[in-house]
This record gives structure tokens, sequence and C-alpha cells, in this order.
């Protein structure tokens, strides 16, 4: 099916990723440093302390939504499913804008980086741009691909494309006849939830690009006061997008083993970014011309993918929704929410 291929090609791509980073990002470094506040020993505690609350924190996000088969609240046609989905929308949307993007900008457009191509046209934009189109494109596909596969499986008897299937029961004292009408609305369902696994592996894919960049430029450094706020900040990011991430899944209705695959993956790749960047510290430059390119694409392709699913996945199909407009109060506080969420999560760009 083209949702295993999708996931064996996330998997496939991020281990790749994971692999290969270490190679690229470790070439000399071609600005000067501040070495004044560096403390290996210090940072080592705080690395330690980072791994552990970020894992924690993604664990929790990425599995409130997801319980929703055992919390009654969280699932997805109850109102507090929407609210939640709401609030991780905004954050993931706020994450795509305020911290990836101008992150990428700032890479691709610094000093170190040589002034020609880097310096003469935004890049950071560009990739962004046609990162957002080709996950259209995927999502098209993806949703072209189920509906011809369902229409194939199909098979009308009538011009309503109904099915009338006869029931004869007898009794005692007589018999009777009946009909039960099996709508084709089952294949429609069995579309929207095959679009909606898409987009949950769509949208891990940019979580993950942008957690494992973030994981290993905090266990590179080497300094205290850059690592200490990152702590709290990145702990906090890692629940937010955990729980954007876990109402798709949540949606998705993947079986558990699947489900809990795909949330383990997510938990623990910050950590292993983490670990990948204490391993290569020695070589690692946060300022060599290569870590700044790598960092730059990775992060524009992560922002575009995060800003397309926030806007037209997440936010556009349920705020258009029948559900949604009915419901006046259900849609003001999705909008409350919302605002909240891209308010918390822009609020920590102070910080990281």
């Amino acid at each position: 099916l083209f949702s295993i291929n999708m996931k064996n090609k996330l998997v496939a791509f991020s281990l790749v990723f994971l692999f290969f980073l270490p190679a690229l990002v470790s070439s000399e470094c071609t600005c000067d440093e501040d070495a004044d506040d560096r403390d290996k020993t210090e940072a080592l505690k705080y690395k330690l302390v980072a791994v552990a609350s970020i894992l924690i924190a993604g664990a929790i996000g990425v599995s409130i939504p997801i319980l929703g088969k055992i919390i009654p609240a969280f699932r997805p046609e109850n109102n507090v499913f929407f609210l939640i989905k709401a609030f991780a929308a905004g954050v993931i949307l706020a994450t795509g804008f305020v911290h990836i993007l101008p992150d990428a900008f700032e890479s691709l457009s610094s000093p170190c980086l040589p002034e020609k191509p880097w310096g003469d046209f935004p890049f950071a934009g560009l990739i962004a741009m046609i990162s957002a189109i080709g996950t259209m494109m995927v999502d098209l596909l993806a949703t072209s691909f189920y509906k011809k596969s369902n229409l194939t499986k199909q098979k009308p008897v009538n011009s309503d494309e109904e099915k009338e299937v006869h029931v004869h029961t007898h009794s005692t004292h007589g018999h009777a006849h009946g009909s039960v009408m099996l709508s084709s609305s089952e294949g429609t369902d069995e579309l929207d939830l095959s679009r909606r696994r898409v987009i949950s592996q769509v949208l891990e894919l940019g979580i993950l690009v942008h957690s494992v960049i973030i994981g290993v430029s905090l266990g590179a450094s080497e300094s205290p006061k850059t690592i200490k706020p990152l702590v709290a900040a990145l702990t906090f990011h890692q629940l937010f997008e955990g729980m954007g991430l876990g109402g798709c899944i949540a949606e998705a209705k993947f079986k558990i083993k699947k489900a809990a695959l795909m949330a383990i993956f997510f938990s623990l790749t910050t950590p292993i970014g983490i670990a990948i960047g204490f391993g290569i510290s020695t070589v690692y430059s946060e300022t060599s011309p290569t870590a700044l390119m790598v960092e730059g694409i990775f992060n524009s392709a992560a922002a575009g993918i995060l800003i397309y699913m926030a806007l037209v996945d997440l936010l556009a199909a349920d705020f258009m929704s029948t559900r949604m407009q009915d419901s006046p109060k259900l849609l003001m506080g999705a909008n409350i929410f919302l605002l909240f969420g891209a308010g918390c999560m822009s609020l920590l760009a102070k910080w990281a």
C-alpha cells in the first residue's frame, strides 16, 4: 500500500539522515567562536537533563491524543479533541513560521558562507516554498491513488451507487421481507482515513527533520549558558509538537503497534540528535560553512512541510468542516485554543 511505502521511506530517510549528518557538519570552522563560556563538565550535566526531560515531554505529548481509546474525552468524536487539535495546530504553525524558518534564513545568510551564491538570493524562502509545493503534490497523489483504488473496489448496481440486500426472515407465525441499504459512503470514509494516515506520516517527517537539527545543535554545544535556557524551552517544544502529531496519529486510526512505533520514533529523535551532537562535539562547529548549509537547507524544507500541513491539512480541514461551522461555541473555542497554542509556541522563541 502507498501508506506503507510512505512510512518505509520516512524511516529510511530519517535513518540515512541521522547516519550521514555527523560527516556533513564536521568541516573546519571559518568564523571565530566565543570560547569564554565553555565548560564541558557543566554542559554535560545539562545535556543529560535535556535528554531525560525532552524524552519524557515528547512521549507525554504524543501519547495524550492517542490515549483516546482509554480516555473517552480524548476521542476524535468529542469536542475536547477538536480543541486540543486546534491548540496543537497553532503550535505547529508557530514552529514553522517563528522557530524554523527564521533559523533557516539566519543559517543561509550567515557571513560565514560564501557571498556567492548564498548572499545573492534568499534560498531559505525558495527551499521552503518548494518543500510546501512538494508536500502538496504528495498529498494530492496519495489522495488520488486511494480514490482510484477505492473506486475499483466498488461495484454499484444502480445510479445511486447503492447495494440493496434483501433479507428474508421466518418466524413461527409467518415471514417478512425487508432490505438493508449499504451506502457507498463507506468508501469515502476509507479514503478519508487513508489520507489522514498520509498526513500523519508527512507531518512526522517534517517534525523529525527539525528535531534532529535542534538535537545536534544542543548536543554539540559546550556552553552551559546556551544549553540551560534551551532545556526548558525544548521540553515544552516537544510536548506541544507531540500533541499535534499525536492528534493526527489518533485520527489516522493506526493499529496499536504502528501508532506506538510512530510515537516512540518521535520521542527518541531529539535525544538521539543530542547524542549525535555530543559525539561529534570535538569536530562540529555551528559556524562552519557545511554545518550552516546543512542546517539551513533542512530547516527550510521542514518549515515548508510544517506550514503547509498546519494551514491546509489541520486548520482548513477542521475549521471549514460542517461540524465546526454548525457549532458557534466550538468554533469560538477552537479559535481561542489556536491563538493560545500559536502564542505559547511563539513565546518560546525568546529562549529557543
